[in-house]
């Protein structure tokens, strides 16, 4: 039997090449409509077409052994045939008989040889017969899946290998998760880049679709309005001055220059330069306290009953993200903020208790979203404060509101600066909502901070040295002289921004200070 290489499950894989063939039949597609494409459309036509290549190329070599078997057909004596639905058996015609049935009119009968034994085939037959289809003759259909088929059982892995396949090689460009080879682009000069700046300007700098940018940029009418959107949507990549914001599924422009600077450059106060740290040194304690605090760089899985459609999630505030306007993306909160393809998202925050909105950016790849500077100053929001995120009632607005928002006089930890040193006061403040009392942290001289958090870096501290700093100063504060491990981190990310795992280890690797249990170090 004949094995076809597109019906086994290696041929779609890693091992998948393009040919030159293929790259040429891809390019004819485009030719013939001028359609961007997707993956997927791609993937499907590949598949029909490499498929459709292997049937030919069994039936030439077939057709080289003798003729295909069809009842339809006439065969002479001694002529060579070859039976698909006998695995292709090849056979040679020794007798020719009229056949006899009372259902059909005037037949033949063939008698072939095949492998020393003889056997009879219908020949001249032009009645219904499943043989007589063309489509039918190179093997039974219960042995060959078809190219749909093939696609739905293998679109998983070769759809993302394609896609690398494509990115490769230089004939075709993917923008907006779509396709289009590069020689069929349409040119947009530098004057119609100019007048899409001057349209972005017009409108606050965007976000505009490149739909309602193309009227004003004069495209040549004769180039159909997808390829249109294409090419102008390839210049502005290309080009310096624009950036895509949009969700995914979603093309919307904005200009570079007047985004705002936390979003093109991360804040100081967020800057993390990852360590090498032991995890196995941090017990099950340490870790549950590392997954509650649920920090953007600490790469812990969600908790287990945290799901995609979670309409509302709270998160502690801590300083830098204070100091920063912007909301930790972890695990967890992540999920509430719009994703896409591209470095930055604009979005739209909504306070839910005034309904105002105001813009927002998400900076993915930084672990963050920026826009909540000013709504955090006019609350009066502290460090340590329970924040609410919500989903909005339209599609890319997320909802922020504080817990338990009732003003009231609490006793919380402040940060003082002593001699050049940091150290803490429990003094009595007004504080607007709820909060996690252990890792509450007010910082009254926040330009002394950053001087300290400036002489930090530059120094290059060790962390080890920090701890020894900061401990005895915030166990100064508790009657039992201890300190809980998230008030430690409250306190180091002060000056130092450092996730919860290099700090657990530092302190469970140290002998100055002794564990206590449940997250507790007493300062001797």
């Amino acid at each position: 039997m004949t094995v076809r290489a597109t019906q086994t499950p290696e041929y779609w894989g890693e091992t998948f090449t393009l040919t030159a063939d293929d790259r040429e039949f891809l390019l004819n597609l485009f030719v013939e409509d001028e359609q961007p494409r997707t993956t997927d459309t791609l993937a499907r036509s590949l598949i029909q077409y490499r498929a459709q290549r292997e049937e030919a190329a069994i039936r030439r070599k077939q057709q080289s052994q003798g003729t295909l078997y069809q009842p339809k057909r006439v065969f002479q004596t001694g002529e060579q045939v070859v039976f698909p639905a006998l695995e292709f058996a090849v056979g040679q015609v020794v007798g020719i008989r009229d056949g006899q049935n009372p259902e059909y009119d005037h037949f033949k009968v063939i008698e072939v040889e095949i492998d020393g034994a003889r056997r009879e085939f219908a020949a001249e037959f032009p009645y219904d017969h499943r043989l007589n289809e063309d489509a039918a003759i190179l093997s039974p259909a219960e042995e060959v899946v078809s190219p749909d088929d093939l696609y739905k059982r293998h679109s998983g892995r070769f759809v993302p290998h394609l896609r690398r396949l494509l990115q490769a090689t230089p004939d075709f460009v993917w923008l907006a998760g779509q396709w289009f080879p590069r020689a069929l682009i349409a040119d947009v000069n530098v004057g119609q880049l100019n007048i899409a700046e001057a349209v972005l300007d017009m409108n606050g700098g965007g976000p505009l679709s490149t739909a309602a940018i193309l009227p004003e940029v004069g495209l040549p009418r004769e180039i159909n309005r997808s390829l249109q959107i294409f090419s102008l949507n390839h210049a502005l990549y290309t080009d310096g001055r624009f950036d895509e914001v949009g969700p995914a599924g979603e093309v919307l422009w904005y200009l570079v220059r007047l985004e705002p600077a936390s979003v093109l450059t991360p804040p100081d106060r967020l800057k993390y330069e990852p360590v090498d740290y032991a995890r196995s040194v941090l017990n099950a304690d340490l870790l549950k306290i590392e997954r509650t605090l649920d920090d953007e760089w600490s790469d812990v899985p969600a908790p287990e009953d945290a799901s995609e459609d979670d309409e509302e999630i709270t998160f502690t505030l801590t300083y830098p993200h204070r100091r920063a306007g912007t909301v930790p993306l972890s695990s967890t909160t992540s999920r509430l903020f719009p994703d896409g393809r591209t470095h930055r998202i604009r979005f739209m925050f909504e306070d839910a208790r005034s309904g105002q909105r105001w813009p927002g950016w998400v900076v993915r790849e930084r672990r963050y979203a920026f826009g909540l500077d000013v709504w955090f100053a006019a609350n009066d929001v502290p460090a340590g404060a329970y924040v609410q995120l919500s989903r909005g009632d339209e599609p890319g607005i997320v909802v922020v509101d504080l817990r338990g928002l009732r003003p009231r006089r609490e006793w919380v930890r402040v940060a003082v600066l002593r001699d050049n040193r940091l150290t803490f006061d429990m003094v009595k403040r007004q504080i607007p909502c709820d909060y996690d009392d252990q890792l509450i942290v007010l910082a009254d001289d926040t330009a002394g901070i950053d001087k300290l958090t400036a002489q930090v870096a530059e120094r290059g501290t060790p962390l080890n040295e920090l701890i020894e700093q900061l401990l005895p100063e915030l166990a100064r504060l508790s009657p039992q002289g201890n300190v809980h491990v998230k008030t430690l981190y409250a306190a180091l990310n002060l000056v130092r921004r450092t996730p919860p795992g290099p700090l657990f280890a530092a302190l469970a690797a140290q002998t100055t200070f002794r564990a206590l249990g449940d997250g507790y170090f007493l300062a001797r």
